[in-house]
């Protein structure tokens, strides 16, 4: 460790030069020599450290998501060209490219992070050995050695000798209770972080091996720390427990107001939407609205909780505009009610016996029409039954009437035959 902090020595006259001044700010509360005076600025360091790191923040939570929806694609690219690495490889990027997705953002936080992590390792294991380091001197040091956290050292570390700790002003049970202590919290701290992300802000609609991979880190991260922890000082300690408190906090934050589509935490953040706009009647807040407003411009796309969100507003008479604002809607009251007009039905469509009894006049009303038609009809059935008699008004109703009835005939009126088959 102390070789990997000797490589980030060209950062510990920065990361000393804050100490320092925050040393000034908090010494003249509650004393130089104290460990809430040293303690604090560390914890400044990480805050100050953290604030200018929110950008990568944001990006990470960008990549994640980004990551999560891509898993499906991955996953088909993988399989089509198992046999051919580099043409997968190359599908990969471009579809990275397509996308607009880093990989490596999701490591960025992390990353920008280790330098500042290292420095301030590298300053504390100077203040262990009694050498000044960066723009500490000779009095800031000797004041940083008498400084104790709860009866522990700053530079002290859980697996120090009974000797080295002594000579720093303390007793060996004392750092191992604090190291301990401080150690289970850091684990604790960064396995419940994992868990929330695991839990409440993964789509649970689209099983992945990503999730998967994540549900392992869940695991293996908290081990990894309490392993490395017995090997940090009490101050690294107190830098990466206050670390992992503030990523808890921001995730917190960033799952409760823009969580990710289909989670279990987007159905919570719909519903206090929803109960907000049922107490107010519309929608309050600029991130809030931002929400709607996507959820509008998805239309048919939207998963099964923003439809859920969609079909509330309806039951409120409401309905969601492309602004991400909701306004009056009688359809949607009248839906609501159950009292909405019926929609239009396509007619059905009937039979071929139906469709030409309605076209064919009754046998009542050929009777009773002109003499022209009954005329005509007198010609057709002189033509059909070689019969030169005339026949009464009555006779074609009879006659189309037991035709009707014969089986194996069509119904209607028969074309007259060809005069050869007469």
């Amino acid at each position: 460790m102390d070789t990997i902090a000797s490589l980030f020595s060209f950062i510990t006259t920065p990361v000393s030069w804050v100490i320092v001044q925050f040393h000034k700010l908090y010494g003249a509360l509650f004393g130089d020599d104290t460990g809430w005076a040293w303690g604090l600025s560390i914890v400044s360091l990480v805050v100050l450290i953290r604030i200018c790191l929110i950008p990568l923040f944001v990006k990470q939570i960008k990549s994640t998501r980004n990551m999560q929806v891509l898993q499906p694609k991955m996953k088909a690219i993988q399989e089509r060209y198992k046999n051919d690495k580099q043409r997968q490889s190359e599908e990969m990027m471009k579809l990275y490219k397509e996308t607009g997705t880093n990989p490596l953002s999701s490591c960025l936080p992390i990353l920008a992070q280790s330098p500042f992590f290292f420095a301030l390792y590298h300053v504390l294991s100077a203040i262990a050995s009694g050498k000044t380091i960066g723009v500490i001197d000779q009095p800031l040091l000797d004041s940083a050695r008498q400084a104790h956290i709860f009866g522990a050292p700053l530079a002290a570390k859980f697996m120090d000798s009974e000797e080295k700790v002594s000579a720093l002003g303390a007793s060996l049970t004392d750092v191992r209770v604090v190291t301990a202590i401080m150690i289970v919290m850091m684990s604790a701290s960064q396995f419940f972080t994992q868990r929330q992300l695991m839990t409440k802000n993964v789509d649970l609609t689209v099983k992945t091996p990503y999730m998967q991979q994540q549900k392992m880190l869940m695991y293996i991260f908290p081990v990894i720390f309490a392993v490395m922890g017995i090997n940090f000082p009490v101050g690294v300690l107190v830098y990466w427990l206050t670390t992992n408190v503030w990523t808890m906090g921001q995730q917190m934050y960033v799952i409760n107001q823009n969580p990710t589509p289909g989670s279990k935490a987007q159905d919570q953040y719909l519903n206090r939407v929803l109960k907000s706009v049922t107490s107010h009647g519309d929608v309050r807040g600029r991130t809030r609205r931002n929400t709607v407003k996507r959820i509008v411009a998805k239309g048919p796309d939207r998963n099964d909780i923003e439809r859920k969100f969609i079909t509330g507003l309806a039951k409120l008479g409401l309905a969601a505009q492309e602004d991400g604002t909701v306004t009056k809607s009688e359809a949607a009251v009248l839906e609501a009610e159950g009292g909405a007009a019926p929609k239009r039905q396509q007619p059905k469509r009937q039979t071929k016996a139906k469709r030409h009894t309605a076209a064919t006049p009754p046998a009542t009303a050929r009777s009773s029409g002109s003499t022209g038609s009954e005329a005509k009809t007198s010609l057709e059935k002189r033509d059909a039954s070689q019969d030169d008699k005339p026949k009464s008004a009555d006779k074609p109703a009879a006659s189309g009437s037991s035709r009707q009835a014969k089986s194996g005939q069509r119904k209607g009126p028969q074309r007259p035959k060809h005069p050869s088959k007469k």
